[in-house]
């Protein structure tokens, strides 16, 4: 399917998303947008008390400790949704996943059980509404991923639901006019939203994998930012943007594995273990060729390997 500017857009039945009775119903989950905008108020809020506060009583850099106090708060809050709530959040669903097979399994479709009446017009423009907040306030708080992932959530459960819709509806009908347009709006939210996420995360676990210290946490960091781009990809497996990113990231796993073989293999030749050193060198040569890594840096790598082989078979031979 392709939207109106030509996009590709996968149908979102094959996208692994279930209709839900309510479009807001999460257990135990402020949704994104507003938790983060209360977040950053509260925060906004306590900084500006600290500082009256320290001010008053004379202290050199009351923004200075109003700034840490208020930092100290939103990292806490970001703390709490993203790892204590979302744990709690992700059992529960667990739990209600279980309940829908064992639904389906005595032959009633989930959508069917939930969703006995058909979606009204008031109802479909209610919910169209509310995406546009939600994405409007994800907008605003564009560096957080979590805002992008709550709002594509949203439109996958929309236009689950849309389609189930559509396949019922007469020719005729008052209904089919407004669930096309509804489609196509959500669909281009989708898309920002999904590509959105997906370059915030990836960014971000790019940069863990070019910072840490140990090659394990590197490659993690490395493998989970190409979780997100495939995840990505799923819905969207021709976006430009998306291919590309992709090549980077196995770009970067390849060159994090082969400066390993590499700094192993030189820290065995300075030992004199000259065999084990080649047996290195070969190896990231091997990996080099298999993960294709892209052009001159590729060629670049190859020459370095290949001239320290000859280098420690010269010093073999001399020995």
């Amino acid at each position: 399917m392709a939207n109106r500017d030509g996009k590709e857009v996968v149908t979102f039945s094959n996208a692994r998303m279930r209709p839900s009775s309510h479009l807001s119903r999460r257990p135990f989950w402020l949704p994104a947008s507003s938790y983060y905008v209360l977040s950053v108020a509260v925060s906004a809020a306590v900084f500006f008390l600290i500082w009256d506060v320290l001010n008053t009583g004379r202290e050199e850099t009351p923004w200075v400790t109003a700034g840490i106090s208020a930092s100290v708060l939103l990292g806490g809050a970001v703390l709490l949704r993203e790892v204590i709530l979302r744990r709690a959040r992700n059992r529960l669903i667990r739990q209600q996943r279980i309940i829908d097979s064992r639904v389906e399994g005595a032959g009633v479709r989930v959508g069917d059980f939930r969703e006995p009446s058909k979606l009204t017009l008031e109802q479909n423009a209610a919910i169209l509404r509310e995406i546009k907040q939600k994405s409007d306030a994800a907008k605003i708080l564009n560096k957080f991923s979590a805002a992008h992932r709550e709002v594509f959530e949203l439109c996958g459960e929309y236009m689950a639901r849309n389609e189930s819709e559509l396949r019922t509806v007469g020719a005729g009908s008052p209904r089919l006019a407004p669930l096309l347009r509804g489609r196509t709006v959500i669909a281009e939210y989708h898309h920002y939203h999904v590509l959105r996420w997906a370059e915030i995360e990836a960014r971000s676990l790019t940069g863990e994998a070019k910072s840490r210290s140990r090659t394990n946490e590197r490659v993690d960091a490395g493998q989970n930012a190409l979780t997100v781009i495939e995840s990505a990809l799923e819905f969207y497996p021709s976006e430009p943007s998306l291919i590309e990113s992709r090549e980077l990231v196995v770009d970067l796993i390849a060159s994090i594995r082969v400066a390993d073989w590499v700094e192993r293999a030189e820290r065995a030749a300075f030992k004199g273990n000259y065999s084990r050193s080649i047996t290195l060198y070969k190896e990231a040569l091997f990996y080099l060729g298999r993960e294709n890594v892209g052009g001159h840096d590729r060629e670049r790598a190859a020459f370095r390997i290949n001239a320290a082989i000859e280098q420690i078979r010269d010093m073999e031979s001399a020995k």
